[in-house]
C-alpha cells in the first residue's frame, strides 16, 4: 500500500532539464565549437597568404567533410535518432564516431534534442525554431538567427534518460558518447598529420589542421544548420506534416539527403529522405551499400500507398 502511494506521489518525469552548470557546458561548447571555427576559417584564409590552397587541401576538406557529414545524416539522425535501420556494431562505432568528429555535441545529447524537435517541431518546446518570433520581418529574422546558430549558447536540455533510453542501454554507444572531446579533437589531428606528411613540413600539417579541420566544421556545421532554420521557413511542402518543414532539391547533395526535410517530417522512420530513387540522397545511397555488403539491415521505404496518402501535390 505504501509502495502504491509512493508512486502515485512522485513526481513525473521532467522532459527537460535547466540549470546554472549545464548552461556553463553549453556556452562552453559554444565557443569551443560553433565560434571556434569561425575563427579557424578566418585564419585559414589568412594562412593563404604564407601557404597556398592546393590539391592535398582540397583532398582534405571534402574527404572529411563527406565522412564526418555521413557521420551525421546516416549515423546520428538515420540510424541513432530514428532507429531507420539497423547495423552491424562495427558499423554503430564507425558512424558514432564520424558523427562526432563533426562537433555538433556528443551523440547521446544530439539525438535527445533532435527527438525533442520532432516532438515540439515548430511548437513551443522547440530548441530550434525560426517560426516562433513573430511573422512580420522582424520576427522572421530573429527567428532565423535563433534558429541557425543563437540557439546553441543556452537552451533548456532534453532529459536524454527519457528521450534517449535505448541509447542509455547500449554500452558501445555510450562508451561512443563518453570519448566525445577525443573524437573531436582526432578529427582536427588527423587532416593535419595527413597534411604533414603529404608535404613533409609543418607548414603543410597547419594547412591541413585548418582546412580539414576547423573550415571542415564551419562549412558542415552551416550546411546542417540551415536545415533547421531556411528550411523550416523555405521551400516546397508535397507532404503532410504538423510543422512547417520544407524541401530543398537545390541542395540535396550538399546536404547529403538531409535537405528533402518535409519528406523526413512526413515519415521520419524512412531511411530513405529522397523517397524516390532519383532524388538525389547520398546518405541513403551508403544505406544502400551497407546493406547490400550485410552490414545494414531493415532498410524499409514507406510504400507507395502511405506516401500517397499524405500527399498534397502531385510528386
Amino acid at each position: 500500500m505504501s509502495e502504491d502511494i509512493a508512486q502515485s506521489t512522485r513526481e513525473p518525469r521532467r522532459k527537460v532539464i535547466s540549470s546554472p552548470y549545464l548552461h556553463k557546458l553549453q556556452r562552453r561548447h559554444f565557443l569551443l565549437f560553433d565560434i571556434l571555427p569561425i575563427v579557424g576559417t578566418a585564419a585559414a584564409f589568412a594562412f593563404l597568404a604564407v601557404y597556398p590552397f592546393g590539391v592535398t587541401e582540397i583532398v582534405l576538406l571534402v574527404s572529411f567533410w563527406l565522412l564526418t557529414g555521413l557521420g551525421v545524416t546516416v549515423g546520428y539522425h538515420r540510424l541513432f535518432t530514428h532507429r531507420t535501420f539497423k547495423a552491424a556494431p562495427a558499423v554503430v562505432a564507425v558512424l558514432g564516431v564520424l558523427g562526432s568528429m563533426a562537433g555538433q555535441g556528443g551523440v547521446i545529447s544530439w539525438v535527445a534534442l533532435h527527438r525533442r524537435h520532432h516532438e515540439c517541431s515548430d511548437r513551443e518546446g522547440d530548441p530550434h525554431s525560426p517560426n516562433l518570433s513573430g511573422s512580420d520581418f522582424k520576427g522572421r529574422l530573429k527567428g532565423l538567427a535563433h534558429s541557425h546558430f543563437l540557439w546553441m549558447r543556452r537552451h533548456e536540455y532534453p532529459n536524454i534518460v527519457h528521450y534517449a533510453p535505448d541509447l542509455l542501454k547500449s554500452k558501445l554507444i555510450v562508451k561512443v558518447a563518453r570519448y566525445y572531446y577525443y573524437w573531436v579533437v582526432l578529427g582536427l589531428l588527423l587532416p593535419a598529420l595527413i597534411g604533414g606528411l603529404v608535404t613533409m613540413s609543418w607548414l603543410g600539417a597547419v594547412s591541413g589542421l585548418l582546412w580539414g579541420g576547423f573550415a571542415r566544421i564551419f562549412v558542415l556545421e552551416h550546411i546542417v544548420w540551415a536545415i533547421n532554420s531556411f528550411l523550416h521557413m523555405f521551400g516546397t511542402k508535397p507532404y503532410e506534416s504538423r510543422e512547417n518543414s520544407r524541401n530543398g532539391a537545390v541542395f540535396a547533395l550538399i546536404t547529403l539527403g538531409e535537405s528533402w526535410h518535409n519528406n523526413h517530417h512526413a515519415f521520419p522512420d524512412s531511411p530513405s529522405f529522397g523517397l524516390e530513387w532519383y532524388r538525389l540522397d547520398p546518405g541513403f545511397w551508403l544505406i544502400k551499400l551497407l546493406s547490400v555488403t550485410g552490414l545494414a539491415w531493415d532498410v524499409e521505404v514507406p510504400a507507395n500507398d502511405r506516401r500517397a496518402a499524405k500527399r498534397i501535390v502531385p510528386a
